[in-house]
């Protein structure tokens, strides 16, 4: 049912896109060249391809080149800060315009919350699409004392709550391009910026997106020493498990609808297994998402391969043979050399892997190398994953 609230809430969204249609066309009539303020400083990226951000005297700017894949356009971001004035730039249209440090602020994806975590601001949190979905207990006790508001399903945001929250800015995804729901809210003069993290191939591109998200709330050198931290942890086990003197063969996905998804050669996953020091099976392949493979290429390859790391979310290996009386045909079945990282499960269900992973894939390294070398780290506990039983 449409509310007398939300119809005028509609009349003034309207008036504002009028509005703001007026201005961008005023904007639009100047010439697209960049302010003649000198850059004091450019951000050193190690691994993330998907961004960039320079520091200006009196303001920020930060691009994101990357923000879902193939995307024929970029975003600029200008930060600057709450107690000055609006910089006066030339710069090309588009851009937005954010006064920092953010108090208030929703995000739409999980993988964002540690982040806020480890930067120690999730109290900013207002707003997240499906609640129930979050796994981490600091955040859930903010949701359940009405702190964080549900505000909808992440590819259809609940616009009333969004605009009944008003918050300073909202951290968004897309896995295509631009979605309505985003429009809405950026004409009703919310921003919105593009978190393109999950499009980065080396788990250390993902994690530097946490550089991205501090610039926001004014925590640079925060999430400057997180990143070096997770990276010298990533880089240390990486080294530990060249040193391995085997390198044991690795299959890796499951059956969905008799197709067969493995991770491409040159994927985000296949580098986790290349840093472990595995003969991945399909490492000879180019890809860099997944391959549809039927059963019976499959088997031909990974028959005999030694370990199935990631095999979905079977619990045991009995569920796997009541999915499907094939599995039995491979020997790390047959050798009980199965694993998945279901060892870490969230108050409502959720699999810790999958909001924590891309903020720590220093611990997914060190638990594969822990499965297939576990020389390699004696005294090492698995945090992700459990083998299956």
């Amino acid at each position: 049912m449409i509310t007398k609230r939300f119809y005028i809430k509609t009349l003034y969204i309207a008036y504002l896109s009028i509005f703001f249609t007026f201005i961008s066309c005023k904007k639009q009539s100047s010439s697209a060249t960049t302010t003649s303020d000198k850059v004091s400083i450019t951000e050193q990226l190690d691994y993330a391809k998907g961004f960039n951000i320079q520091y200006y005297d009196n303001y920020t700017q930060i691009t994101v080149t990357n923000p879902w894949p193939n995307a024929q356009r970029a975003f600029t971001y200008i930060l600057y800060p709450k107690a000055k004035a609006k910089p006066k730039l030339k710069l090309q249209k588009d851009v937005i315009y954010i006064p920092t440090p953010i108090e208030k602020t929703i995000i739409t994806s999980t993988t964002d919350i540690p982040v806020l975590e480890y930067l120690k601001i999730e109290d900013r949190l207002i707003g997240f699409p499906n609640t129930a979905y979050i796994s981490s207990e600091k955040v859930l006790n903010l949701v359940a004392n009405g702190q964080i508001k549900d505000i909808g399903d992440d590819r259809n945001l609940n616009t009333e709550i969004v605009l009944d929250l008003a918050p300073e800015l909202i951290i968004g995804f897309s896995t295509a391009g631009e979605t309505k729901s985003f429009d809405i809210i950026q004409k009703a003069g919310i921003p919105v910026i593009y978190n393109g993290s999950w499009t980065e191939l080396h788990p250390l591109g993902r994690v530097e997106w946490i550089k991205f998200i501090a610039a926001f709330f004014d925590k640079k050198e925060e999430a400057s020493q997180i990143f070096t931290t997770i990276k010298q942890e990533y880089l240390k086990a990486t080294a530990l498990a060249k040193n391995a003197k085997s390198q044991p063969t690795l299959l890796s996905g499951n059956l969905f609808k008799d197709i067969w998804y493995v991770p491409g050669g040159n994927s985000y996953a296949a580098t986790f297994y290349k840093d472990a020091n595995t003969h991945y099976l399909w490492a000879d392949n180019t890809d860099i998402g997944s391959l549809a493979l039927s059963f019976e290429e499959v088997l031909d390859k990974a028959q005999n391969a030694q370990f199935w790391i990631d095999s979905g979310y079977f619990k045991s290996l009995n569920d796997m043979q009541q999915s499907n009386t094939k599995y039995e045909l491979f020997d790390a079945y047959l050798n009980k050399n199965v694993y998945s990282p279901i060892l870490k499960v969230g108050p409502s269900g959720g699999l810790l892997y999958y909001e924590l992973g891309a903020m720590r894939p220093d611990l997914i390294l060190k638990d594969i190398i822990k499965i297939v070398h576990p020389e390699v780290l004696p005294e090492y506990t698995s945090y992700f994953f459990k083998r299956l039983k």
